[in-house]
């Protein structure tokens, strides 16, 4: 649930015209790739509800209730703590197999009911989509063989809808108001208060799971490469501080502490290859689109697909949101992602739900 950028640990060709988009060009492409995967979660979270509910996935059974709201903050709790503690005691191939299960879990999930079944095997008395088992276990494979920016987006993309969607039909509207506002205070005083958001983030970020999404900001940008190179600059900044204090000492000399902040938290976009979002920025303000769609007593807008004025408006206000958010992020800062895009839900629900004709009361769910 954070947003940053990474510098560029691959050296720079000097006296010769490197394959790189100029700054503005590069953050405007990396703004639309931003947008696009969005887009893409949220439209398919709406393309996952109808088949989600007919096929007996809500998770709850009164999706009204909100406590639902309040197990599903502890449980975030719980895992972050679970998460942190992993990277504290450096076994972060639990984390990474875990998370690499999940999502063959969760995209079974979602092309069990995309994917037609042509070839099912029964199992234990059930009948089993062979083919989306086999899509599923590919999407996990792709994660451990060849983790490369674009397979994590894919990965990302698809349990993204698929969480969304999940959540969207199991949330109400009231539950998932609350269950988005108090994840946006949350966050914002995990990234800007506690900061261990920013230790969580850090500790993932070389795992290679679509814990986050990996936005390239230039053509040739390899994180796998990106990831060796930065391993190898730990080790050498390790050997070098095991080597004596002379190099601290001038650097010491070269720069006061307040320049040396000044610098760590305004770095140049221009010298960073890629943006790091947090998957969860994704999920959580598609999850208020979703339970718009499904929850809101209001006309389809699109035959075919879950979307009602308040689905869409919720949508709008989450691009408001991003916008405002890739804004501030390309100036060089880490920020907290969800009070800007839970917000931007909330209030662009809220108005396509009043538009729509439903009371105040009906729109917040009492």
């Amino acid at each position: 649930m954070l947003v940053t950028l990474r510098e560029s640990t691959t050296p720079k060709a000097e006296g010769c015209l490197a394959p790189v988009m100029k700054d503005r060009t590069r953050a405007f492409a990396a703004a639309g790739l931003t947008v696009a995967i969005f887009l893409v979660v949220q439209l398919g979270a709406l393309a996952l509800v109808e088949p989600f509910q007919q096929a007996g996935y809500q998770q709850v059974e009164n999706p009204s209730d909100p406590t639902n709201s309040a197990v599903y903050v502890v449980a975030i709790l719980v895992m972050t703590a679970a998460m942190l503690a992993i990277i504290k005691f450096e076994i972060e191939w639990v984390l990474r197999a875990v998370i690499i299960l999940t999502t063959g879990l969760l995209s079974w999930y979602v092309f069990s009911v995309v994917v037609p079944p042509v070839v099912t095997a029964t199992v234990g008395g059930a009948a089993v989509n062979v083919l989306a088992v086999g899509a599923a276990a590919a999407v996990a494979l792709a994660l451990v063989v060849h983790p490369e920016w674009y397979v994590i987006d894919g990965a990302g993309v698809v349990i993204g809808a698929g969480a969304a969607g999940l959540f969207g039909i199991s949330f109400g509207l009231l539950p998932a108001i609350l269950l988005l506002g108090v994840l946006a205070i949350y966050d914002a005083i995990s990234v800007y208060g506690t900061e261990h958001m920013l230790t969580l983030a850090s500790g993932v970020m070389d795992l290679k799971i679509p814990v986050v999404l990996v936005i390239p900001m230039t053509l040739s940008y390899s994180f796998l490469d990106d990831s060796a190179a930065a391993e190898a600059k730990e080790v050498e900044s390790v050997e070098s501080e095991d080597d004596g204090s002379a190099g601290a000492e001038n650097e010491e000399k070269s720069a006061t502490p307040d320049e040396t902040d000044a610098d760590a938290e305004r770095p140049d976009p221009a010298d960073r290859d890629a943006i790091f979002i947090g998957l969860g920025d994704a999920v959580m303000p598609s999850v208020m689109v979703a339970s718009a769609a499904f929850f809101a007593p209001a006309d389809s807008l699109v035959s075919g697909i879950a979307l009602n004025l308040p689905a869409l408006t919720a949508m709008i206000g989450t691009m408001a949101g991003l916008f405002v958010l890739l804004w501030m992020v390309l100036k060089g800062r880490a920020h907290a992602g969800l009070p800007l895009l839970n917000g931007g839900a909330i209030g662009g629900y809220l108005v396509g739900a009043l538009a729509s004709g439903m009371t105040l009361l009906q729109a917040v769910g009492l």
